[in-house]
């Protein structure tokens, strides 16, 4: 007998009220209050698996809303208007909440505690995904599993064996100007069918 797909909104309700990471951290707690962020639907066909919140968007509860989203933005190919319609766009951290900085001034990374808890759950309940944009290693090699290459450089050139499924790139940060710079087939041949593909879904 076929299990009966679990109701997202109460899903989105459940992993928004979610404290796991301070009430039964694996390791240290988290250093401030939790604010989960993500969006979905049940009727979204792309969605973006990215890795952490940052400062920024802790403080503003929604994805992406600093110059990394900017640039993913245009990556991808769409206004602000259609990145930020979660009808259509799933934007699904590895982490919901922001795990702070390590001691270099950088964030950590994703909490372990939120793919345990809720991935799964989260993908069963969204069966109408046809592309994922893997942003960053974390996603990669979790969504592609044995099939993620050893690095994400690996990963990324290889994008054509996982595509249109996936679409694996680094993460849009300013940090990686010189991966892209040492790399420019990234935006000479992958981000015009990964445009190409989102415009199709977002028919």
């Amino acid at each position: 007998m076929n299990k009966k797909p679990e109701s997202l909104p109460k899903l989105l309700r459940e992993i928004r009220a979610c404290r796991l990471c301070v009430e039964a951290p694996k390791g240290a707690a988290l250093p401030h209050e939790p604010r989960p962020v993500l969006r979905a639907s049940s009727t979204a066909r792309l969605a973006i698996f990215g890795q952490a919140p940052g400062n920024l968007v802790h403080q503003s509860g929604k994805p992406f809303t600093d110059p990394s989203g900017v640039r993913l933005r245009e990556w991808m190919g769409v206004t602000d208007e259609e990145f930020y319609d979660e009808k259509k766009i799933a934007i699904i951290p590895m982490g919901f909440c922001f795990p702070g900085y390590d001691a270099k001034g950088g964030d950590k990374p994703p909490r372990k505690e939120c793919a345990g808890a809720w991935r799964a759950r989260l993908m069963a309940a969204m069966p109408k995904l046809e592309t994922m944009v893997l942003v960053g290693g974390y996603a990669q090699k979790w969504h592609l599993g044995d099939e993620a290459r050893k690095t994400l450089t690996e990963t990324v050139e290889n994008w054509r064996e996982y595509a249109p499924r996936y679409f694996a790139t680094p993460h849009p940060s300013w940090r990686n100007n010189a991966w892209l710079k040492k790399h420019p087939w990234f935006e000479d041949d992958l981000l015009p069918v990964l445009r190409k593909r989102v415009r199709a879904l977002l028919k």
